[in-house]
C-alpha cells in the first residue's frame, strides 16, 4: 500500500480537466500511447477521443514523436499492474475551444460541415463541435431530400449557444434569405420595364415558367410564351435552357417580375400583307368552332373568321352542323386586317351557288308580300240635257 501511495502522489500535479501537451509514444488502429510532457505520466488516446470519424485510423490521424494538444479526462489505474494511466482527448478539448468560440456570437454567420441527414433536420460540425439546423431553418422552402446537403460546406447563421445543454441551433434559411434580398435589390436595380435580358429557365409550373435573372426569378406567364394559343410550358421550354426575354412589369416590394418570350420572336401577324391577300383562295385546318362561325387557322399562328354566313349557300343553324374540328377546308380570303390581327374567310364564296328546287321559285312568289290593291273610285259625270257644245268647253276665249 505503502508504494501505491508514492505511486499516486507522484502523479498529483495532473489533474483532471487540466489542457496539456503530450507527446506520441506508440500508435494502433484503435488508440495512440502518450506520455503527458513534464511528469511522466502517460496516457491513452482512444480513436473516439481523437475524431468522429467511426471507420478512423488513428495510425492515419497522429505518428509517435507529434506533440498534440489534450485535455485530461479522468485517472485510469490498472487492475493488474497498478499503474497510473490517463485518458486524455483532443476533440474534446477542440470542442471546448469551438464552445468558448460560439458564447457571444448569435446572429454571426460561419462555415459549417454537414455531417449527417438526421430526423427533423440537418447535423453540422463546426471546429470539432456539433451543431443542429432543423428542417424549418434549412431552406426558404420546404426541403424534403435532406441528404443532398451531406457533405456540403454551407454557412449559417447561429441562433443559439448554450455550452451547459451542449444546444448549438443554426439557420441556413436566414442566410440564404439576406443573399436572396441583396441580390433582388442588386437585379432590380439594373431591370427596366420594356428592356430586354438574358435568363436561364430555373422550373417549369401549369401555368408557365420562372427565369433566374441572377438572384430573382420572373415569371413568363403561360399566354406570353409563344404565339400559338393553348400551348404547354414544357413544349416551348426545358429546365436550364437559356432565354432572352422583355420585362413587362417591375414590382421590387413584392418581389415579382412578369416577363415575356413571345415578344422578342417575331410574331405570326408580322408582314402578313406579304402573306395573304383578299381573294387569296388557301388551304386551312378548322381550330374551334363557336356559335358566329367557324376559326380556320390558314397560317401558323393565325387564325381567320368564316362567319356562320359564309359557311354555306344553304342556311346553317349551327357550325357545328357543317363542320367539324380538325377538318381540312379550302377558303377564300375576304379581307386581311393586320392592324387589328383579323382575316375574314368563305368557304361559300367558292361553292356555286345551288339551282332552285321545283316549286320552290313559286312558293317564295307566293310568300311574297302583295301590294294592297287600290281602292276603285266611282266618279259621276254632272247630269246635262243636250250634251256639250264647243263653246262649253272654250268659254270665251277670243279666237
Amino acid at each position: 500500500m505503502n508504494e501505491f501511495e508514492d505511486l499516486l502522489n507522484s502523479v498529483s500535479e495532473v489533474n483532471t480537466g487540466d489542457v496539456v501537451t503530450a507527446e506520441v509514444l506508440t500508435v494502433d488502429n484503435d488508440q495512440a500511447n502518450v506520455v503527458i510532457s513534464g511528469t511522466g505520466v502517460e496516457g491513452v488516446l482512444t480513436r473516439r477521443e481523437l475524431t468522429s470519424d467511426r471507420d478512423a485510423n488513428v495510425a492515419d490521424l497522429v505518428k509517435p514523436g507529434e506533440s498534440l494538444e489534450v485535455l485530461v479526462l479522468r485517472q485510469v489505474v490498472g487492475k493488474d499492474t497498478d499503474t497510473v494511466t490517463y485518458l486524455v482527448s483532443k476533440k474534446r478539448l477542440e470542442a471546448r475551444k469551438a464552445w468558448d468560440k460560439l458564447v457571444g456570437r448569435e446572429d454571426e454567420v460561419v462555415t459549417v460541415t454537414v455531417t449527417r441527414a438526421v430526423k427533423g433536420g440537418l447535423s453540422v460540425e463546426f471546429e470539432g463541435l456539433r451543431g443542429f439546423i432543423p428542417a424549418s431553418m434549412i431552406d426558404t422552402r420546404f426541403t424534403r431530400n435532406t441528404e443532398r446537403f451531406v457533405g456540403q460546406e454551407i454557412e449559417a447563421k447561429i441562433k443559439e449557444v448554450d455550452p451547459a445543454e451542449n444546444r448549438f441551433i443554426l439557420s441556413r434559411r436566414e442566410v440564404v434569405e439576406e443573399q436572396a434580398a441583396a441580390a433582388r435589390s442588386e437585379v432590380f436595380g439594373k431591370l427596366e420595364v420594356g428592356s430586354v435580358v438574358t435568363g436561364k429557365v430555373a422550373r417549369i409550373t401549369s401555368f408557365g415558367a420562372f427565369i433566374d435573372l441572377g438572384g430573382v426569378d420572373g415569371l413568363i406567364h403561360l399566354t406570353e410564351l409563344s404565339h400559338e394559343r393553348n400551348v404547354s410550358p414544357k413544349s416551348v421550354v426545358a429546365v436550364g435552357d437559356e432565354v432572352e426575354v422583355k420585362v413587362l412589369a417591375l414590382d421590387e416590394e413584392a418581389g415579382r417580375v412578369s416577363l415575356s418570350l413571345k415578344a422578342t420572336t417575331p410574331g405570326p401577324w408580322d408582314g402578313v400583307e406579304q402573306k395573304l391577300a383578299a381573294g387569296d383562295v388557301i388551304e386551312g385546318k378548322v381550330k374551334r368552332l363557336t356559335d358566329f362561325g367557324a376559326f380556320v387557322e390558314v397560317l401558323p399562328g393565325i387564325d381567320g373568321l368564316v362567319h356562320i354566313s359564309q359557311i354555306s349557300h344553304k342556311r346553317v343553324e349551327n357550325p357545328k352542323d357543317a363542320l367539324t374540328v380538325g377538318q381540312d377546308v379550302t377558303v377564300k380570303v375576304l379581307e386581311v386586317n393586320a392592324e387589328n390581327e383579323r382575316v375574314s374567310l368563305s368557304i361559300k364564296a367558292l361553292e356555286e351557288r345551288p339551282a332552285p328546287a321545283e316549286g320552290e321559285q313559286a312558293e317564295k312568289r307566293q310568300s311574297r308580300p302583295r301590294r294592297p290593291r287600290q281602292e276603285k273610285r266611282d266618279f259621276e259625270l254632272p247630269e246635262t240635257q243636250t250634251g256639250f257644245s264647243m263653246a262649253d268647253l272654250f268659254g270665251d276665249i277670243e279666237l
